[in-house]
């Protein structure tokens, strides 16, 4: 299977009978699953389905699914709450005698809060089950889309991950070939290093620094960190082509890479080699940033 980025964005909307429903669904970057919703007041139900087809696309990110749901088309109905009108009128009526003011008038009355009523027409059952239904519908194809978009993100992760691992082999095998890594080398800087401070004082124990030296040159070999790398590399394009949820894994490789080229850098013992370690870390961070999007 391809290979998924954790960022996408879908919008989906659709009609319902006298319902025009919205979805937006938006995906970022996240150690797990967390699927948000956020739904208009009375359409709770439609969560539990989403949520479980959310569930089984998508492995990793941090999903906001947001709804939105009109109603249209629907006769608006007016009453008057009189038991609110009465209270009103009596209290006028009380306050006529006592203050200096003209009558209320039908149009102030109206205006008060709660005197008017407006409501929709209720809807049927089957009415409801019905929007719910189609919205559910919609909110599959917009995770559809969302998923497709993930994906087509992915394969141009795929393509700059695979890139970076081949420069990350290519300097492993430059560090390989140079040869002030060899054992011979290594000894003989180090020989040339002991007879320098001898010849500047006889207070050096020779055997002493002999031994030391050869501490030394067993440090500075890099050969275990190069073997490394090769076998972390070839792990790493190997999980490449395996595809699907494979983004912590790939994390992990990131740091052990990180590890390895650190450490090689640090035993370098010279100029070149050196500069290879540096362009290890720098290729392998800019590997790491990049599997951080992988699902």
């Amino acid at each position: 299977m391809a290979l998924s980025s954790m960022t996408g964005f879908a919008r989906g909307h659709g009609v319902a009978g006298a319902y025009a429903w919205s979805w937006e669904l938006k995906s970022v970057n996240a150690k797990g699953l967390d699927v948000r919703f956020r739904l208009p007041p009375g359409w709770d139900a439609v969560e539990v389905a989403a949520r479980a087809a959310a569930t089984k696309a998508l492995a990793r990110g941090t999903v906001y699914c947001n709804l939105t749901v009109e109603r249209k088309g629907v006769q608006a109905t007016v009453k008057v709450n009189e038991a609110v009108l009465s209270a009103v009128l009596a209290t006028a009526k009380d306050l006529a005698g006592k203050i200096d003011a003209a009558p209320p008038t039908l149009d102030g009355l109206l205006a008060l809060k709660g005197v008017i009523e407006i409501a929709e027409t209720d809807e049927s059952e089957d009415e409801r089950s019905a929007a719910e239904g189609a919205i559910i519908d919609g909110f599959n194809k917009t995770l559809a889309d969302l998923v497709s978009m993930r994906r087509a993100e992915g394969e141009t992760l795929n393509g700059l991950l695979t890139a970076r691992l081949d420069e990350i082999a290519a300097l492993t095998a430059r560090a390989e070939a140079n040869p002030g890594r060899k054992p011979e080398a290594v000894k003989a800087r180090l020989a040339e290093q002991v007879a320098t401070l001898l010849s500047a004082s006889e207070r050096f124990d020779s055997d002493r620094l002999h031994q030391e030296a050869i501490l030394m040159a067993s440090k500075a070999d890099i050969r275990e960190e190069l073997d490394r790398l090769v076998s972390h590399v070839a792990q790493a394009k190997s999980l490449l082509g395996e595809g699907v949820a494979v983004g912590r894994r790939l994390d992990f490789l990131a740091q052990e890479l990180h590890r390895e080229s650190n450490t090689l850098t640090a035993k370098s013992n010279n100029v070149e080699l050196t500069n290879i370690g540096l362009g290890l870390k720098t290729v392998v961070e800019q590997f790491r940033e990049q599997v951080q999007n992988l699902e």
